[in-house]
């Protein structure tokens, strides 16, 4: 059964080839994106959500990225908590998705 809050790596690249509108935010840390970031995405370090809300669409699907999927799930609790019902987060973080590049 799969879970409504995740998503994983070959699911993002399936629905980001198919050409969906996805937000895409990257919660690492300035030195973690500076290793490379999925294209697209806008960095928001997990510590700077509470105060760049008004960065992030409530209405479309959300995908929150971090290195292993350990924060970007903190995130996807917090902002779902503040009504942004569309958020998912990306299992394995970019470790799987470095991983499973094809």
């Amino acid at each position: 059964m799969s879970n409504p809050t995740q998503i994983d790596t070959d699911e993002l690249r399936e629905r980001l080839a198919a050409g969906e509108k996805l937000q895409l935010i990257d919660v690492r840390e300035d030195e973690e994106v500076n290793q490379g970031m999925i294209d697209g995405a806008k960095h928001i370090p997990l510590g700077q959500i509470p105060d760049r809300l008004n960065e992030i669409d409530k209405t479309i699907p959300t995908v929150l990225i971090c290195r292993s999927g350990y924060r970007s799930e903190r995130a996807r609790e917090y902002l779902q908590q503040l009504g942004y019902d569309h958020c998912l987060n990306m299992s394995g973080g970019m470790i799987d998705w470095v991983e499973n590049q094809s």
